[in-house]
């Protein structure tokens, strides 16, 4: 099969063990994918073959225009393959590679990391993305295993092992609405523990009020079917709360040191760069999903059967990625974007973030509002005068850390902003009075 060169680089999230995982945590909303291929009834039906992964090795770095190639593996929960899948991996890239660079990431739940993991993960350099949602009591309320046991000490012993043998990892903390509570208590046990980047995922699911046709009980992002929130997405208000007390303890201590990916894809959208998160950029439909067999899908989000681009054994990626489908698809996120949007002082940061979470109409009852439009207008109003800030100091060659020093001769609890009165209305857009809302 020809390979041809594509336009536009595009990125591609390999689930090389579909949905499955060894933990079975109350917020996931990967686990029933497995629906999706009934045919599948024991782990082994899921494992990658060396046919699919071969041809995906070779066709994803002859596709891409750049010099750097990142190879991102995710699942459910991919260490379940195994140390020889991945061995077998690097084998690939290196016959496959062209002169070009290779990098790797694996997102893992930390579970089963041993010595020679660690060995393994360092000598590939390979960045780890762990999941870890905080302290022992938030972690272990949601990221149980099979039989409803606690995982954190196993996670923390995952991560000992990372930091004996130097691998580069990340934090990755998702915020459902109970975690949401506990902003400062997250971001400094993550900080303690010796991690110097992080990243907060809000979680946000609506389930059908009945069981779909193919067995799902999340329901697509386009769906139409009545549906409702599930009790542990996150409250709108809330993750705005969280991300401005997190922003808080951060702009006076830690920046230069602690590394939070919204942050820094916020002032990136302060020096008029377009945000390197696709939820935040004006179009998306660059990043799809390669499952186990060789499926592709638009998005991580959207694995649906109506969303489905094609099989690398039967289509390129390139073909895929650049197909009318997944054109309309990307295009479908500005085009669809509601007039209120289009009017927001903070457009130019959020785009209306992803429209996995555009189910909320609008103030003036237009439909496709992002349900965390409230989350975005509070935290990005909250943050503008420090940002602004640093964005002057990076215009100056200038390090953006000198804004601790800047927010200590201000009032610290505002981020440099005067509070507004009690009777104002409330800067996160809300349309109520400001105690009424966030001044509570």
């Amino acid at each position: 099969m020809e390979v041809k060169r594509v336009s536009r680089g595009f990125h591609i999230l390999a689930k090389p063990m579909g949905p499955v995982c060894n933990l079975a945590c109350r917020y996931c909303f990967y686990r029933e994918k497995a629906l999706l291929y009934p045919g599948n009834q024991k782990q082994s039906d899921w494992i990658m073959s060396e046919k699919i992964l071969e041809e995906y090795t070779r066709q994803y770095i002859a596709s891409q225009p750049g010099s750097t190639i990142s190879f991102a593996w995710q699942g459910g929960e991919p260490t379940l393959l195994g140390l020889e899948f991945f061995r077998k991996a690097i084998d690939l890239q290196n016959q496959y590679a062209n002169g070009k660079r290779i990098e790797n990431t694996l997102q893992t739940n930390g579970i089963l990391l041993t010595d020679a993991w660690g060995e393994f993960l360092a000598r590939n350099k390979f960045l780890v993305g762990l999941s870890l949602d905080g302290p022992r009591h938030l972690h272990d309320r949601h990221r149980i295993d099979r039989e409803a046991a606690p995982t954190f000490d196993k996670v923390m012993q995952g991560i000992d092992c990372l930091k004996k043998h130097g691998v580069e990892f990340n934090t990755l903390a998702v915020v459902p609405r109970y975690n949401s509570q506990y902003p400062l208590e997250i971001y400094r046990f993550l900080r303690e523990i010796g991690n110097g980047f992080m990243q907060f995922i809000p979680i946000v699911e609506r389930a059908a009020a009945d069981t779909t046709p193919d067995g799902l009980a999340l329901v697509s992002p386009d769906s139409s079917v009545a549906a409702h929130v599930t009790d542990w997405s996150v409250d709108p208000t809330e993750y705005g709360r969280f991300l401005c007390a997190i922003f808080d303890d951060w702009v006076m201590r830690d920046v230069g040191k602690i590394y939070v990916q919204m942050f820094d894809v916020t002032l990136a959208a302060w020096v008029g760069e377009e945000p390197g998160l696709c939820v935040f950029q004006q179009t998306c439909g660059s990043s799809a999903v390669l499952e186990h067999n060789g499926d592709t899908y638009s998005c991580d989000h959207y694995v649906y059967p109506e969303n489905r681009l094609g099989n690398i054994l039967n289509h390129t990626l390139a073909s895929m990625l650049n197909s009318p489908q997944q054109l309309r698809f990307g295009q479908g996120k500005l085009d669809k974007l509601p007039i209120q949007c289009q009017e927001c002082k903070v457009r130019f940061v959020c785009n209306g973030e992803c429209p996995k979470h555009r189910f909320i109409p609008t103030k003036d009852g237009e439909e496709k509002l992002n349900y965390l439009c409230r989350s975005y207008k509070l935290f990005f109003t909250h943050v503008a005068p420090a940002m602004g800030y640093m964005a002057a100091e990076l215009r100056a060659g200038r390090p953006p850390a000198n804004v601790m020093e800047w927010m200590r001769n201000r009032d610290p609890s505002s981020s440099g902003k005067a509070r507004p009165g009690r009777n104002d209305s409330c800067p996160c857009g809300s349309g109520l009075k400001y105690k009424r809302c966030c001044g509570k």
